[in-house]
């Protein structure tokens, strides 16, 4: 089971230290190796979020999303993400920007630096969405019932997570704004940038989240769809595309689980130049991370982990919220990366343990129950 799940992983880290080495010794092996470890304590809580999407998805997205998801993951937000971002904000065309990632690596450093604003504020505000929409649903299992259960109350008010998300981010703009004119004004527009970045990370998050949650709800729907043109291509012979099989609601949920785990890389992303300006090794390490991520979120949904373990899909969203404000915080203060792994994995352990204790209380409470009743029988049969 863990070779069929972490198998992929297992290649492509071999691949990515053999391929470290010869690109620059052993030197560059270290840093791979720092940054892979780097990525898997940022996107624990990634994991585990994807695995509560992942598992209402078929078999055959399951794989799209460790193949193709992983192309976009690896590729898409390890490579040329940081490339975009410094062609955008400095104004270059794609080619000049990577040539300046492959030979000017401080300069590049410094755009990508200078666009950390605009990436904290788009990433912050999507995973804060994440995590207030999550904390307002009114649920059957509660983790924190002192917080959980008045804000359940709370989420009954029509748009109640986008008011706050919005007043948090003019706090932000604000903040931002007022901080940059005491260091004498260089950056006061830097506010307006943070403003539109992060309506746009909230615009995205009601789109792709609302088409998500529009076709998960018509997912019963489709399942039963499917399998009526399953039986439907036994019987005539005809073979049913995989594709049409998994339906809209698939799809949709799959490109959520892929701007979920864009917006969940921003830190990533942000915090290797804390250990390497070199654009290559902070694909290769922040790549052989995102692999193992995903087959962690696979290995949590085949295991169910999730289902046994109860609050941990709790733990991870509370991780999510501190990730979010962390994010916000970094649009002027830098707070270093240790903190930010270490906080998802305090909460997200403490979930864990807080999940231990309720089986094992369930499972003394059962023991009872049955001790109980054996002692009715036999007093009944005596």
């Amino acid at each position: 089971m863990i070779l069929k799940t972490f198998g992929w992983s297992f290649a492509v880290t071999a691949l990515g230290l053999v391929a470290a080495v010869f690109y620059g010794g052993w030197t560059a092996f270290g840093i791979v190796a720092i940054l892979s470890i780097l990525e898997i304590s940022l996107s624990f809580d990634n994991a585990v979020v994807n695995a509560g999407i992942l598992k209402k998805m078929s078999a055959f997205w399951q794989k799209i999303f460790l193949t193709i998801g992983i192309l976009i993951a690896v590729f898409g937000m390890r490579l040329v993400f940081p490339v975009v971002i410094v062609a955008v904000t400095a104004k270059l065309n794609p080619i000049d920007a990577v040539n300046l990632a492959l030979t000017d690596k401080d300069r590049y450093q410094e755009l990508v630096t200078d666009a950390h604003p605009a990436i904290a504020a788009f990433g912050g505000m999507f995973l804060l969405m994440i995590f207030l929409d999550f904390i307002f649903e009114d649920r059957d299992i509660q983790w924190l019932r002192w917080i959980e259960r008045p804000l359940a109350k709370l989420g009954k008010v029509d748009m109640l997570s986008v008011c706050i998300a919005l007043i948090v981010l003019m706090i932000s703009a604000m903040t931002f704004a007022a901080n940059a004119h005491q260091h004498g004004g260089t950056h006061v527009d830097k506010a307006e940038t943070v403003l539109i970045a992060g309506i746009a990370g909230l615009i995205t998050y009601l789109i792709v989240g609302g088409l998500s949650g529009y076709f998960e709800g018509k997912l019963e729907e489709d399942e039963e769809r499917e399998h009526e043109a399953e039986e439907e291509a036994k019987r005539t012979g005809k073979k049913q595309s995989a594709v049409v099989l998994a339906g809209k609601a698939a799809f949709f949920m799959f490109l959520y689980l892929e701007v979920l785990d864009a917006s969940f890389s921003f830190d990533g992303v942000i915090g290797a130049f804390a250990v390497t300006n070199d654009i290559v090794l902070m694909a290769l390490g922040l790549g052989i991370g995102a692999m193992y991520v995903r087959s962690l979120t696979v290995y949590l949904v085949r295991q169910g982990t999730l289902d046994d373990y109860v609050y941990l899909e709790h733990g991870a969203h509370y991780a999510i919220g501190a990730l979010a404000v962390i994010l916000l915080v970094t649009i002027q203060y830098e707070i270093h990366e240790v903190i930010t792994g270490l906080v998802g994995v305090v909460l997200i352990a403490w979930s864990f343990w807080s999940s231990v204790r309720r089986n094992k209380a369930l499972a003394a409470a059962e023991g009872k129950a049955e001790s109980s009743g054996e002692k009715a029988e036999v007093s009944s049969g005596v």
